[in-house]
């Protein structure tokens, strides 16, 4: 059976919000693997997250820097999906951008069930400061991460090969990036069905 049908069935047994945590203190314990989910604010992480689930668990909304904890959901008996806060948003207090890394940091500090993270790029924009802020700090912490650019349906197909090619080149740079990536649009379904074999792949070790 294809990846993508094992995918499919995995997410098919169900989704449910088990916490979220603002600090941590807030962490669950937890014996399940972890898939984890981080982006820009804006670039469209809920609505990737609702499209792999068929549901809509994570809030999409217009202003950036809404969700402002991390929330896990237990997807079936298999994994959680973890949706941490977006980042980057230049309206946020300096305050809550301290607490927001220092909560990344301790979630990313020796959680030995972390399996991946799916780093969002926008399509749009590529690569920025704040982006690759985050991969020295995955990369820091040994954390495999993957970089799924999104919102391809509002980019033209020769703008998306450049960022795509750039993205890979840059990618390289850095020992914890995963050496593959995914062009997703949540609108129009691009690639959905191929993350959830990748999850598949990662939540069973292979």
């Amino acid at each position: 059976m294809a990846f993508e049908e094992r995918g499919k069935q995995l997410f098919a047994e169900g989704v449910q919000f088990e916490r979220g945590a603002r600090s941590e203190a807030d962490l669950p314990k937890l014996r399940l693997p972890e898939i984890a989910f981080a982006g820009r604010s804006n670039v469209g992480k809920s609505s990737l997250i609702n499209a792999l689930t068929g549901k809509v668990i994570a809030r999409a909304s217009n202003t950036p820097g809404r969700t402002q904890e991390l929330n896990f959901f237990k997807v079936g008996t298999k994994f959680f999906l973890v949706d941490l806060p977006g980042y980057g948003f230049a309206s946020a207090p300096r305050a809550t951008v301290q607490a927001w890394t220092q909560l990344i940091h301790a979630y990313l500090r020796g959680r030995q069930q972390l399996k991946r993270v799916f780093l969002l790029i926008d399509a749009r924009h590529g690569l920025k400061k704040v982006d690759t802020d985050i991969m020295v700090m995955l990369d820091r912490a040994a954390v495999t991460y993957q970089i799924i650019l999104t919102k391809a349906d509002k980019v033209k197909e020769s703008e998306l090969e450049k960022v795509l090619s750039e993205t890979l080149e840059k990618g390289k740079k850095h020992v914890a990036c995963y050496p593959e990536m995914l062009v997703t649009s949540s609108e129009n379904g691009l690639n959905v069905a191929a993350l959830r074999g990748e999850i598949y792949k990662v939540v069973e070790g292979l």
